[in-house]
């Protein structure tokens, strides 16, 4: 395959080698292991001496198919598929940090990520500071002789902020650490962190990636020698994405495209609508003029994602109100559906944060967030609308 193709149709040509039927579509490989013509062969597949498949928990043909195509359209070296997006997160840590060491960690970052950072490094001797996104002197206030691994999320979930990775790629590049970036929300063909500097991308392909809610997965792409390190540790481990799902994903791929251009047409256009509702306090996309990071997100994003929040007046209750009023959108804790999906994320993702924390990052008990689906938009609009309108009675 010619190097001069776009990242895009390198997700899409990308396939394993054609078998004797000559298949135009990649088979599955559903084998949990690998035979070998001979015991010399299959020593030298164990001594690292030749690259051959051994047992699906360390590599399989569909699983490598996928990593190569999210290698294409992030630009990264290598890359490494597991389980699920936070057993991606999870190896991604444990994998490059140490008893002793020291991470740096986005303050408004996904429920379950907040609680390993802050729950369980300190079963490890590992050590965290929380920063606000937009406070770049606290970043470098929380830099410590022992710091290794700066971690971030932009768009951040569920409040939408967004972090500079131009700024984040030379302030981890001066101060010699790995920056490990969460990319889920905006995807590879709205965003590359490796461009800006970033040494690590993590997915939850579970979201946008598979984009119509069926499986779940997760990836790491980033340099060759901290991938080595993180198959290392995953191939003891065993975190290891199934080859059915790994199918699904690298198919889901040749979409994504176009996909993540309809979903961001849709999210602003709702945002926009939200903008004039009476009974919403703010809404924040990164797309729109209002928020915060506008020109930093212009600057760095193709578009604005799929995701969007806003306040809804009335707090936890009018939030219930709206929920329980809908008609077409899905209410469920998951996003980067077809479908468009609601959520309160105070009682759902980041239920398990205290209120203080909760109200720290942003999440406040009327805090609505919106995956926004390919429906027809005045379809998406109007539910939300007569939603809104029941939550004010």
């Amino acid at each position: 395959m010619s190097d001069q193709l776009d990242p895009i149709s390198k997700a899409i040509r990308i396939q394993t080698s054609k078998t004797s039927q000559k298949e135009h579509s990649t088979p599955l490989y559903l084998t949990s292991s690998f035979t070998f013509e001979n015991a010399e062969t299959m020593r030298a597949a164990f001594a690292d001496e030749v690259d051959e498949n051994i047992y699906s928990r360390f590599s399989n043909p569909n699983v490598d198919e996928f990593i190569a195509k999210m290698c294409a359209l992030e630009g990264a070296e290598d890359g490494f598929a597991t389980a699920t997006g936070m057993s991606a997160i999870f190896s991604s840590f444990f994998a490059l940090l140490k008893q002793g060491d020291h991470l740096i960690c986005c303050s408004s970052v996904f429920g379950s990520t907040f609680t390993i950072v802050t729950k369980y490094f300190p079963r490890y001797g590992i050590t965290c500071t929380l920063v606000p996104a937009d406070d770049k002197a606290a970043w470098e206030a929380a830099v410590q002789p022992n710091t290794k691994m700066v971690y971030l999320e932009t768009p951040t979930n569920p409040q939408i902020g967004i972090i500079d990775l131009e700024w984040a790629g030379q302030f981890t590049k001066k101060h010699n650490l790995i920056l490990n970036v969460d990319n889920c929300f905006a995807t590879p063909v709205i965003q590359r962190p490796i461009d800006f500097g970033a040494d690590i991308v993590i997915h939850s392909a579970t979201k946008w990636i598979d984009g119509q809610g069926r499986v779940l997965g997760g990836v790491i792409v980033g340099r060759a020698d901290l991938v080595k390190e993180i198959y290392l540790y995953c191939r003891h481990s065993g975190p290891a994405l199934s080859p059915f799902n790994a199918w699904v994903l690298s198919k889901s791929l040749e979409t994504l495209d176009v996909r993540m251009e309809r979903h961001s047409k849709n999210a602003l256009k709702v945002a926009e609508t939200l903008e004039q509702h009476p009974a919403v306090s703010w809404v924040k996309y990164p797309f729109l003029p209002s928020h915060p990071q506008h020109e930093i997100a212009k600057k760095q994003m193709k578009a604005g994602g799929g995701v969007l929040c806003f306040e809804i007046k009335g707090g936890s209750a009018a939030g219930a109100k709206f929920l329980n009023s809908l008609k077409m959108l899905s209410v469920t804790a998951n996003l980067g559906d077809t479908r468009s999906i609601a959520a309160h994320p105070a009682s759902t993702t980041h239920s398990k944060l205290t209120e203080e924390e909760r109200l720290s990052v942003g999440i406040t008990p009327g805090l609505i967030r919106i995956s926004t689906g390919l429906e027809h938009v005045d379809d998406i609009i109007a539910d939300i609308n007569q939603a809104l309108e029941q939550s004010t009675k």
